[in-house]
Order: structure tokens, then C-alpha cells, then sequence
């Protein structure tokens, strides 16, 4: 018996993400579980594991409610799946503003418990601190700038960001520090087409659109949406798929076939063995 071993596929890692600068662009997807992200993963360079997670999943109104271990949980799924892909999972709404040592010991975990090769934040400038201290102790940082969905309780819901010339200003200056604190690359959400631009001209990682502009240097949805799982998605999502009506019709065909005891039908049943 040979003693040779395969090697495991590696992982595309943060540098070789941050080296795609201006190159093919990056394709990213949200991921919650291990079969989706087998699905994703010979596709995708990037997969994100959301704290959208908490609406998608879990019902929930907002990200807000998500917890650390909920992260965790979903991370360890999409590790479990994935083989390729760099997986990055976010940091949870009060698991990083606080402080840095905060922030280190919630990443650390996340990083321990999953496997995963970077944690995401949504940056500020109360934030950029944080970012800087958990890089220079080794953990890889994606940064996240424009519409934040943790901030949804106090901007009074998902509004699109950087209309006006002092929002503009400020989102610029919230990429640029993030990208100065050690992010290798940066999701621009929900802004004015031209201010995406702007800002992956201006900055030397990445940017990762999502409701920006197709300039970007990635692109990533959130993956539910764009097989057109939900009855409504954002004007920023296209639809790929309609599994929402394919599931649908599935079910409505399955529960006629038990009404009419169609099913199970002998191909579906087990049988004695005669004598």
C-alpha cells in the first residue's frame, strides 16, 4: 500500500485576496451551511459568512440580534463544506466596538473555533483602532464601509449612503483608515455609484461591492437572494434562479401525490424477501 499522502487543496489566503487589486475581479457569496457551500465553493474565491445569517436563517428583523455563537456555529458549517474558498466570518453586532482586547478575544475565538481565515467588521472611525490591533497580532481583517446593517437601528433602516457631499466625505475617509489599520480588503455597501468608484481608486486593497458599482474590484450578494429564495430582494440583487417557485412547485407536487396516496409508490418501499 502506498504511503503517499494527498496534499489537502489550499485555501486562497488574505494576501493573494489583496493581490488581486485591479486584476479579475473577486467573487464572493454569502455561505450558512455545508451543503451551500459545497455548492459555492468551486465558484467562489471568497465566502462570507454573514451575520445576514440572523434575517436569512432566523427570522430575525435586523442583524442586530446575532450572537458570537451563532457565528461560530454557521462558520464551522461552511468550513466543513468549503475546501477552496477563503472563508471570512463576521463579527457580530457588541462583539468588537467596545475595546480592542474585546475585539481580540471574540476574534480569536472565532478564528480558533472554525477554522476560518479572517473575521469581517463593519468600520468607523471608532473601529479603526480595533482593526489595527487585531492585525498586528495576526488575525486578518475585512473591513466593511457605506450602509451598515448593525447601525440599521440608529440610521432608521437600510438606506443607501453617500448622496450627499459631507456622507461622501466621511464613507472616503472610513475606507482610507481602514485600509491604513491593516484591512486586506474592504465591502463598500449600499453608496452612490461614483463614490464606489472613487474609493477603489483611491485605495490600494480590494474593494467588494454590494449595491455600489460594478467598478469594484469584487462583488459579493447575499446568496439566498440572488436564487430568489425570498418573495422581495433589493434593488441591487439580481435573480439567477427562482427556487422560491421551484421549491414551491415541489411541495405542492409531493403533498398531492400523499393526499392521493400516490406516494410512496413501489419504487419508494421496502419488500420482504419471499421465503
Amino acid at each position: 500500500m502506498s504511503s503517499h499522502r494527498q496534499e489537502p487543496v489550499r485555501r486562497v489566503s488574505a494576501p493573494e485576496i489583496t493581490a488581486r487589486k485591479g486584476k479579475t475581479p473577486i467573487v464572493c457569496l454569502t455561505a450558512y451551511t455545508a451543503p451551500m457551500a459545497e455548492l459555492l465553493d468551486p465558484h467562489c474565491d471568497l465566502l462570507l459568512v454573514g451575520d445576514s445569517v440572523g434575517m436569512v436563517v432566523h427570522g430575525l428583523p435586523n442583524t442586530v440580534g446575532v450572537t458570537l455563537e451563532m457565528m461560530i456555529l454557521h462558520g464551522q458549517a461552511v468550513m466543513r463544506g468549503s475546501k477552496a474558498a477563503m472563508v471570512v466570518v463576521d463579527m457580530p453586532f457588541g462583539s468588537y466596538e467596545g475595546s480592542a482586547e474585546l475585539a481580540y478575544a471574540n476574534a480569536a475565538r472565532i478564528m480558533k473555533e472554525t477554522g476560518a481565515q479572517a473575521v469581517k467588521v463593519e468600520a468607523g472611525s471608532t473601529v479603526v483602532a480595533n482593526i489595527d490591533y487585531l492585525v498586528k497580532r495576526g488575525i486578518p481583517v475585512m473591513g466593511h464601509v457605506g450602509l451598515r446593517p448593525q447601525a440599521v437601528l440608529v440610521d432608521g433602516g437600510f438606506k443607501a449612503k453617500g448622496k450627499g457631499l459631507d456622507e461622501r466625505q466621511r464613507i472616503l475617509e472610513d475606507a482610507l483608515a481602514t485600509e491604513a489599520a491593516g484591512a486586506f480588503a474592504v465591502v463598500v455597501e449600499g453608496v452612490a455609484e461614483g463614490l464606489a468608484r472613487e474609493i477603489t481608486l483611491a485605495l490600494g486593497v480590494p474593494t467588494i461591492g454590494i449595491g455600489a458599482s460594478s467598478g469594484c474590484d469584487g462583488q459579493i450578494l447575499v446568496t439566498d437572494d440572488m436564487l430568489g429564495l425570498f418573495d422581495w430582494t433589493p434593488k441591487f440583487v439580481r435573480r439567477y434562479a427562482d427556487l422560491r417557485g421551484e421549491i414551491g412547485r415541489a411541495v405542492a407536487a409531493y403533498a398531492d401525490d400523499v393526499r392521493a396516496r400516490r406516494f410512496p409508490g413501489p419504487a419508494e418501499i421496502y419488500f420482504a424477501k419471499a421465503g
